[in-house]
């Protein structure tokens, strides 16, 4: 049982270690980053609005074809700010006089790297940038990427962009919500409701009227991106197979087909419902009507209340009839500006009354109501299956006059500009890093100089896990008896499996020696003297009763194994050991306690005086008692 517990125990303490060493993992790969980023860069000082990591940060620069890209790093050059009206809205309204401004980041920023950042709260905000050559759908991908820290978290706002149509008459000074776009890409949330946008507008080949289509939403939780505030990378790409993937922190979030997974479709149905047809007047669309065939029983009054006075009931002994149970409060007064003329008599506000506290109830005394066993209520009659049923009515299907068939909505139009129109109430919005490609390696390449160099001074300068704890645990205090029970259930179980306790009476039973086994140490000689007396009084019984048992020639002893006898060769050894056993018999002595030596052995009564004789007769000389003993054994 004992060896039981001692392999709990160890299985408990391996099982923390593992644990504990999977916990430290994360931290020693954390550190293995760090001493890698380190080599690239150089010493900083700790400062509180400032990385505790302080890195050579050089302006990433892109290494393939690209259609846009901008780090801000250099300021606002080549942005152009909105000047004009939002339309149907109030001139102080309407203006996009949002302020932007370029800064480093609040938290693990890195000297040198500058991003674009929306400052105002409640007011609309436009700005603008031509692409370095327009962008064609036809056969290369699209890839639309850019970096957005809420550093403020957000309450209600948006952080996404607009790819804008080309156009001859595109203006940026007057980019606006109604100036076209093709694609708008990005994150917007307001309330409860986190949204992940990907729109695009697409042409009607029959109209040429144009209709947003938008992808059904991530299946994911966005929350954590909104309110984490740590800089998040967004990526769009759209291939040439009318299929798209929308990935944060390059991880795909959402992925379909452009013919498939957008709202609503791209190509309308093939028909549609008739608009002139009407529903017939005699179409009976009840599945249940009510039993014409019912009739309302005899009995069924309908007249009876639904409550009734009890008249069992009795008034309580003590009741106060004739006292009110409000009356005017004797120690109000009235208002010194009171004015009687204009606000009529003036009456003390009523309390309740101080009689009816120890009273069972005071004033008229009515018999309490009780449920009405005779109320029925109002009859209907049951209801059965409407034999006329005929069904929900829906008008009938025609040919859809608009029907068209667009088998690679991928061919958009052409874009030549990108920008940010937005509205938010929260400010310090954060931009950065926009790139526009055809090539997913150019993007990550690009992704890797700039996202992942900030993820990187962020995960080094975020607290420990204690630390975290003890951050949770001061805005949830609950957390606090979670911790407590977590660290007390470990050590208590290894408390109770591991900590010496007194052993069991069966444990104890198991490991006593064993007395028999110290009393045959000293068997051999013991046992030749005491047969020696034992054979002198069996003589000595038989020559006077004259008793002759066991004549048959049975065995001497029942148990040869607890009985053997040594031979004469043995004598010598046990001399020799004369003190050894005597020093053990005493040991076995104290062992058995009171208990005689021979209870240890179960003997029979032997006839000495027949058995020598005929020991003499078979030996033909004098011998010794051990001598014959050995005879009769063989």
């Amino acid at each position: 049982m004992h060896f039981q517990w001692d392999w709990l125990c160890l299985r408990v303490l391996i099982i923390s270690s593992v644990t504990a060493g999977m916990r430290n993992k994360e931290n020693l790969d954390a550190d293995v980053e760090v001493e890698n980023f380190d080599k690239q860069s150089q010493e900083a000082d700790v400062d509180r609005d400032k990385s505790s990591i302080e890195v050579v940060y050089q302006t990433p620069k892109p290494t393939g074809e690209v259609y846009f890209t901008e780090t801000f790093d250099e300021g606002l050059s080549g942005w152009v700010l909105s000047v004009t009206l939002k339309e149907d809205m109030d001139d102080n309204v309407a203006k996009y006089d949002g302020r932007w401004e370029v800064e480093e980041l609040k938290e693990n920023a890195m000297p040198g790297d500058r991003g674009l950042v929306l400052k105002s709260v409640a007011k609309y905000h436009a700005i603008s940038a031509m692409l370095t050559k327009a962008f064609v759908f036809d056969d290369k991908p699209l890839i639309v990427q850019y970096e957005v820290n809420f550093q403020k978290g957000i309450d209600c706002g948006g952080a996404y962009i607009k790819l804008l149509s080309s156009s001859n008459d595109l203006n940026l000074e007057y980019f606006f919500d109604k100036t076209p776009y093709t694609i708008m890409f990005g994150p917007d949330k307001c309330g409860e409701d986190y949204k992940l946008h990907f729109i695009f507008r697409h042409k009607n080949p029959k109209t040429g009227e144009y209709d947003e289509k938008h992808a059904e939403r991530p299946d994911v939780d966005l929350k954590k991106y909104y309110l984490d505030k740590k800089t998040h990378l967004y990526t769009l790409v759209l291939k040439p197979d009318d299929t798209f993937e929308i990935l944060i922190d390059q991880i795909v979030v959402s992925k379909g087909s452009l013919l498939e997974n957008m709202i609503p479709p791209v190509n309308p149905s093939k028909e549609i419902e008739d608009p002139t047809d009407k529903k017939p007047d005699d179409w009976d669309e009840r599945p249940k009507i009510p039993d014409p065939n019912a009739v309302k029983p005899d009995d069924w009054d309908e007249d009876e209340p639904a409550k009734i006075e009890d008249p069992d009931a009795v008034k309580p002994e003590g009741w106060l009839d004739d006292e009110p149970q409000y009356v005017p409060d004797p120690n109000a007064n009235k208002p010194k500006d009171w004015d009687e003329e204009m606000d009529g008599e003036w009456e003390a506000p009523q309390i309740p009354n101080p009689k009816c506290e120890t009273a069972p109830g005071c004033g008229e005394w009515v018999h309490p109501m009780k449920n009405n066993p005779k109320y029925k209520g109002k009859w209907r009659a049951p209801m059965i299956d409407n034999p006329n049923y005929q069904g929900i009515w829906s008008p009938r299907k025609i040919p859809n006059p608009d029907y068209f068939e667009d088998l690679h909505p991928f061919k958009m139009t052409t874009v030549s500009a990108i920008g940010l129109e937005l509205w938010s109430m929260t400010s310090d919005i954060y931009f950065d890093n926009f790139i526009i490609c055809s090539e997913k390696e150019v993007a990550d390449r690009w992704a890797a100089d700039s996202w992942g160099l900030k993820k990187l001074v962020a995960s080094a300068n975020e607290p420990g896990m204690f630390s975290q704890l003890v951050t949770a645990a001061e805005e949830h205090p609950w957390l606090w008896v979670l911790y407590i029970l977590t660290l007390a259930l470990p050590i208590g179980l290894s408390v109770l499996f591991c900590w010496p306790g007194k052993k069991s009476d069966e444990y104890i039973n198991f490991k006593k020696p064993d007395v028999s086994k110290q009393i045959t140490k000293g068997e051999q000689k013991e046992e030749t003297e005491e047969l020696e007396d034992n054979e002198l009084e069996e003589e000595k019984e038989n020559e006077d009763t004259g008793e002759d048992e066991d004549e048959g020639g049975e065995d001497i002893y029942d148990d040869d194994e607890e009985n053997e006898v040594p031979d004469e060769s043995q004598e010598g050894d046990d001399r020799s050991n004369k003190s050894d056993s005597e020093d053990e018999r005493k040991e076995a002595d104290e062992g058995m306690g009171d208990r005689p030596l021979k209870s240890v052995r179960k003997r029979r009564q032997i006839p000495w005086k027949s058995l020598r004789n005929e020991c003499l007769t078979l030996m033909k000389k004098p011998v010794s008692s051990n001598a014959c003993f050995k005879v009769f054994k063989s």
